[in-house]
C-alpha cells in the first residue's frame, strides 16, 4: 500500500465533521486550561466557563466574524459573475486529465489568494468544482478530492501576501503602540518603531522568492500525488431547473433593471475611491474596504438585482458552518487568552531560542496556536506582543519575526479544516477526503519556510 493511500484511511478513520472537531478542541482546550494554568477547583473551573462564554460574544470578534463572512459570500458572488465565469471556464478548458487539473487548480488558486485570502479561497472552492463538472460533462477521470486539496492551497500562502493581517497592522500607524498598552511597557516602546511598512514584510524579495517556491514546488507535489493516486468519474445531484421566459411586471421591472444596478453599482465604487484613496495608494487593505469593493462590483457585473441575489442564495450556504463555529474558536481564544495559554506557548519558545532559532520557533508556536485559534488577526492580537518583545530582546529584524508568525500561522491551515468550510460546501467533498493531501503539502510549506527563515 503506497503512503498516500495510507494515508487517505487514517484520516478517514480518525478525523471527525469539523463542527464535531470544534467542539473537541473547546473540550481539550478546558481542559488544558484547567490542569496547567491554575488551581483544580470548581471556582477556577467556573472562571474559565465564564472566558469561554465571554469569547464566544466578544463585540470586536463578531465584527470580524462578518466581516470574514462577508469576504467569503461576495467572493463567492463575485465568483458567479459572468466574466469571471467566463475566465475560469477558459481555465478549465485546458484540463484533460488528473495532473493537468491540480496543476491548473493549484496555480490558479495560490495567485489569486496571494492577492487576498478569501478571494482565493472561493475562486480555488469553484475552480475546483469547475473542472469535476468538466470531467463529468468530457468523460474524464480524476481523483476529485485531490482536486479539492489543490483548490485549497491558498491558504498556506494568504498571510505572507497583500491580505495578510499580521504585516498588514503591523503596517498601520499606532498599531504596535496599541499591543503594548499601560505605563510598564513604556520600555520596549520606545525601542520599537511606529509602524513596519509593507514594503519590508509582504514585498521584500526574500517573501516573494519564498513565494515563487511554492508556486513550482506546490503543483509539482500535487503533480506526482496524481500519477500515484487513483481517479473515477466524478458525479454530482441533479440540478435544480430554473424557470425561464418568466412575466415581469410592476415594481419586478425595477428588480431586473439593469440601469438601477448600474447607477446602484457606480454611486458605491465612487463611494469606495472617494472613502480609501490613501488606502490605495499604499496598497494597504482592510476587511470593511475589500468587501465595499467587491460589492460594488458584485452588483455591476452581476447586471440587475435579481442576478445577484440568486447568487447570494446561492452562495450563502458556503458560509453557514462558519457562522455556528466561528463562536466557538472565539471561545477557545477567550480561555487562551485570559488564562495565558498562548502567552505560555510563545513564552516557552522565546525562552529556549537564539537569534537564528527565534524565527523558527515563532513559526512553530504561531502554528500550533493557529489550530486552536484559526484567526489570523485575533492570533496575531494576542501572540503579537511576545513576537515583537522577544525579536527585540534577540536582536531580530523585526519584519522578520513578522513574516515568521505569518507563515507559522498560514501553514497549518492545511491541518486545520475550519477555513474549508466554504469548499466543502461548494464541492460537496468532505474534510477528511482533502486532508491526506493538504497534510503532504503542509510538510513540503514547512521545508520551504523554515529553510527561508534559516537563510534569509
Amino acid at each position: 500500500m503506497n503512503t498516500t493511500r495510507y494515508i487517505e484511511l487514517v484520516f478517514k478513520k480518525l478525523i471527525p465533521a469539523p463542527f464535531t472537531l470544534a467542539v473537541l478542541l473547546s473540550l481539550f482546550t478546558i481542559l488544558i486550561a484547567l490542569i496547567f494554568t491554575g488551581e483544580t477547583t470548581p471556582a477556577y473551573l467556573g472562571d474559565i466557563l465564564f472566558y469561554w462564554q465571554d469569547g464566544m460574544w466578544d463585540p470586536s470578534l463578531l465584527v470580524f466574524a462578518v466581516q470574514m463572512m462577508l469576504i467569503l459570500v461576495l467572493g463567492h458572488v463575485l465568483v458567479l459573475t459572468k466574466p469571471v465565469s467566463w475566465i475560469t471556464e477558459k481555465l478549465t478548458r485546458l484540463v484533460y486529465d488528473n495532473a493537468s487539473a491540480v496543476i491548473m487548480v493549484s496555480v490558479s488558486t495560490m495567485l489569486v489568494a496571494f492577492f487576498n485570502w478569501g478571494l482565493g479561497l472561493i475562486f480555488g472552492a469553484i475552480m475546483a468544482r469547475k473542472v469535476g463538472e468538466a470531467a463529468r460533462d468530457r468523460n474524464f477521470k480524476i481523483n476529485y478530492p485531490l482536486i479539492g486539496a489543490a483548490g485549497y492551497v491558498g491558504l498556506m500562502v494568504w498571510h505572507g501576501g497583500i491580505s495578510g493581517s499580521a504585516p498588514l497592522k503591523a503596517a498601520e500607524s499606532g498599531h504596535i503602540a496599541g499591543l503594548f498598552p499601560g505605563d510598564e511597557n513604556e520600555n520596549i516602546l520606545n525601542i520599537l518603531p511606529d509602524n513596519i511598512p509593507t514594503e519590508t514584510t509582504i514585498f521584500a524579495n526574500w517573501n516573494l522568492l519564498l513565494f515563487g517556491i511554492l508556486l513550482i514546488l506546490v503543483p509539482l507535489v500535487l503533480w506526482i500525488i496524481s500519477k500515484k493516486t487513483e481517479v473515477s468519474k466524478v458525479e454530482f445531484p441533479a440540478e435544480k431547473q430554473t424557470q425561464k421566459n418568466i412575466l415581469i411586471e410592476g415594481a419586478e421591472k425595477l428588480d431586473h433593471s439593469k440601469y438601477l444596478s448600474l447607477i446602484f453599482g457606480l454611486l458605491l465604487l465612487a463611494a469606495f475611491f472617494v472613502s480609501y484613496d490613501s488606502s490605495l495608494l499604499s496598497v494597504n487593505l482592510t476587511p470593511n474596504m475589500l468587501n465595499f469593493f467587491m460589492l460594488a462590483l458584485c452588483i455591476l457585473l452581476h447586471g440587475s438585482f435579481v442576478s445577484f441575489l440568486n447568487a447570494l442564495d446561492e452562495a450563502i450556504g458556503g458560509a453557514a458552518a462558519i457562522l455556528i463555529q466561528f463562536p466557538l474558536y472565539f471561545g477557545i481564544m477567550g480561555i487562551m487568552r485570559e488564562t495565558g495559554i498562548v502567552g505560555d506557548i510563545a513564552g516557552f519558545f522565546s525562552s529556549i531560542a537564539t537569534e537564528v532559532s527565534l524565527p523558527v520557533y515563532t513559526f512553530f508556536s504561531a502554528g500550533l496556536v493557529n489550530i486552536f485559534v484559526p484567526s489570523g488577526g485575533g492570533q496575531w492580537a494576542i501572540q503579537g506582543p511576545i513576537v515583537l518583545e522577544s525579536a527585540v530582546k534577540l536582536g531580530v529584524p523585526l519584519n522578520k519575526a513578522i513574516m515568521a508568525f505569518a507563515y507559522g500561522d498560514q501553514i497549518t491551515n492545511m491541518l486545520q479544516p475550519f477555513w474549508a468550510l466554504p469548499l466543502l460546501a461548494i464541492t460537496r467533498l468532505k474534510a477528511r477526503e482533502i486532508l491526506p493531501y493538504t497534510l503532504i503539502l503542509m510538510l513540503v510549506g514547512m521545508c520551504v519556510y523554515i529553510a527561508g527563515l534559516l537563510l534569509i
